[in-house]
Formats: structure tokens, sequence, C-alpha cells
């Protein structure tokens, strides 16, 4: 006995000693690298490497060969403006991350190294950064679904002050397809964001709720589980008073409409659109960002011939507009693949007399501008 207590002692000292030696080892090479002239140049240590290859939205074209000089392979990005940005390796072939860079993200199954590029303040990449200013806090919770008949997981961002008793108004955000309850947060920079414009008093004080738009998973991307799940007899937007049900008993909240908001991205776009439309005079504010806005998901019709096959939505979104909401705001990048879907959209209102404001910026269905369309949503709001 003694002899097997004395073995795992030895084996626990030594698996100790390694995680310690991990904690002071250093990488010898430099990346990524901030030179003076507004450039960056990324490296990585690869002797036995043939060809080494890195993509990303830093990256002239997307895709560039790095130059090898002894045994380090490197590459200048161009001059880059205010943003974050992310980029990968590929070794051979072989998908890696910039070892010399502890950032990163996770975008669906997808893992970038990350950086920021700000030149001042209040410019898009220090709205990124995390600064000198007083700041929110971010929980991870579970609530109850009676709807999809489950425990569910979402984030919730509370402002600077909250714990002092007052109540805040609420902005529901919602994320898109293959992300989940913390891509606003990784990706999105909620958190950072929501400080800096508060800190600026560009944005009122507000909590945002990051739910889990994956209807038959209760936490996670969608279907990462060891086995496939039933998808659920009711839909994500039928669910959805279950997460406000939450915030109400949970949190302290200001009710109405006038406190009430709502946005997401892409897929999150489209549940922004749908549950809206269902709940006409609850949300005061509404924030379609490159949303997919089809009545079903997968219908080929136009916007127009979906409403006019659909008198129940029809009379839906009329009474939303008759409730008269603060904002109904459309954001979207010229070269996304969802831009007729939204220019069909904006013709039906147009055509019904509903109002809207209506926002086209460069690019397209990417977290560059997703980023932007929060920066801007949130200064419109309460």
């Amino acid at each position: 006995m003694k002899k097997m207590y004395l073995l795992a002692a030895m084996l626990l000292s030594a698996f100790a000693s390694q995680a310690q030696q991990a904690i002071f080892e250093r990488h010898d090479t430099r990346s990524p690298q901030f030179n003076d002239d507004g450039t960056v140049t990324l490296r990585i240590k690869a002797p036995q490497a043939i060809k080494v290859t890195v993509i990303g939205d830093c990256i002239e074209n997307g895709n560039q060969e790095l130059k090898k000089q002894d045994d380090v392979w490197s590459y200048t990005t161009n001059v880059l403006a205010p943003e974050l940005y992310s980029y990968r390796f590929y070794v051979d072939g072989v998908e890696t991350q910039d070892a010399g860079n502890i950032e990163r993200s996770r975008d669906v199954r997808s893992f970038m190294s990350t950086f920021i590029i700000s030149k001042e303040e209040g410019d898009q990449g220090w709205l990124y950064q995390n600064h000198n200013v007083e700041h929110g806090d971010v929980a991870h919770v579970w609530y109850d679904s009676p709807t999809l008949g489950m425990k569910r997981r979402m984030s919730i961002y509370t402002p600077p002050g909250y714990d002092k008793g007052k109540s805040y108004p609420v902005l529901y955000l919602l994320h898109g397809a293959g992300g989940d309850e913390e891509a606003w947060l990784t990706l999105g920079r909620t958190a950072q964001i929501m400080d800096n414009l508060i800190a600026l008093g560009k944005a009122k004080p507000m909590i945002v709720v990051m739910p889990n738009g994956n209807a038959s998973d209760d936490a996670g991307p969608l279907e990462t589980g060891i086995a496939k799940k039933e998808r659920p007899s009711k839909t994500y937007e039928e669910s959805f008073p279950d997460i406000m049900n939450y915030m109400k008993s949970h949190y302290k909240i200001k009710t109405g409409a006038d406190n009430t908001a709502i946005c997401g991205l892409s897929m999150g776009g489209g549940h922004t659109f749908r549950i809206s439309m269902k709940n006409a005079g609850t949300f005061g504010y509404m924030g379609l960002f490159s949303a997919a806005v089809r009545l079903e998901w997968n219908s080929k019709k136009t916007v127009a011939e979906q409403f006019e096959d659909n008198q129940e939505a029809t009379a839906q979104m009329k009474a939303l507009f008759a409730a008269k909401p603060r904002l109904y705001w459309i954001a979207i990048g010229r070269d996304d693949f969802l831009f007729l879907q939204n220019a069909e959209l904006r013709s039906y209102f147009d055509r019904m007399k509903y109002p809207y404001e209506f926002y086209e910026s460069e690019g397209g269905h990417i977290w560059r501008n997703w980023r932007i369309y929060l920066s801007m949503f949130a200064q419109r709001l309460f």
C-alpha cells in the first residue's frame, strides 16, 4: 500500500512539475508584431516545413504564402485600419494557430488567432478593447424552457452599477447559424462595446441578453453532442417568452416596449424578424443585421409573395407597426448573399408604408460588419 501511495505521489509530482514548466515557457518567435508604419508582421517557427500559408481578414486577398528566413516563416500585412482581425496558419496543409499569440476565438467549429488595431480613442478597434473604465459583468445562467422541455443556457451582460439596485432596459441580442450563447461575447465583443459606449456616454446603460438560438440544444453550437438530438416540436420563436419570463423574475429590468429591444445577425436577424412580428407591442426597438428574412426558412418566394400567402403573418406585421415602435433598423453589407432578401423586405415595407431605417455598409456576411452594426444600434436605444 505504501508503495502505491509513493508511486501516486511521484506521478502527481511529475505532472505538477510539467504543468508548472508550461507556465514559464516562452516563445522566441514574436507574433504578431505591430509595426510603426501600421502594418502587422505574423510569424511561425516551422524548421521542417516546405510551405506555410496564412488566411484571414487581415491578409491580402484572404490567403498568402509566408517567406522563410532561417527557421521562421513570416508575412507582413498591408496597412490596417482600426478593427479586430483574425487569421490562422497552414503548415504543409495542416491547420495551426499562432503559438506566439494567446488571443483567439471560435467561430462555429473553427478557431482563429486574433488581434486588434486601434489608432485613437473611440475608433472601431478601441471599442473592442478593454480600457480603464467602469466594467459591467457577464453571467452564464441556466433557465427553464417549458416550451422546449429543457433547461437552457444563456449569457447576460449587466452594466456597471447594476448591483446598486436600479432597474435597466434590456436588449435581446441573437446570434447566427452555427453560433451559440457565447458568440456575441467572443466574436462580437459585446461586453467591451457596451462598457466603452457607456463610458463615453454614447449608449444608455442596459442589460444585454444573449440566448442560445438552437432550439434542439440546451447549450453550445448546434448538435455538437455525442448523439444527434431530436428537434423539439416547438420553435425557438415560440419559446422566446420563456427567456423573457426568466429575465422578469430574476433580473431588475424595466418593462414595456420603450425599455425592450431585440436584434440579431443572420439567423438571429430572422429570429428577430419573426419574434417581433408574433409579439406586436412587446419591442420598441428592432434591429435586423444581415437578416434571413423569410416567414419560412426554406421558402423560395419573395417576401411580398410570402406575406400575400400568409394572412396571419400579414395581420401580425400590421399590428407590429400599428403599435408604433420607436425604431425598426435594417443593416446589411452590399456584398452580402442575403442582400436581395433584405431589398425585398424593404420594398414590401415601402409598399405598406411601414416606417424603417436602412444602413448599407461595405462587405458581406461577416463579423466585422455585425460588430459595427451592434455599435451603431446600441447608441440608438432607450
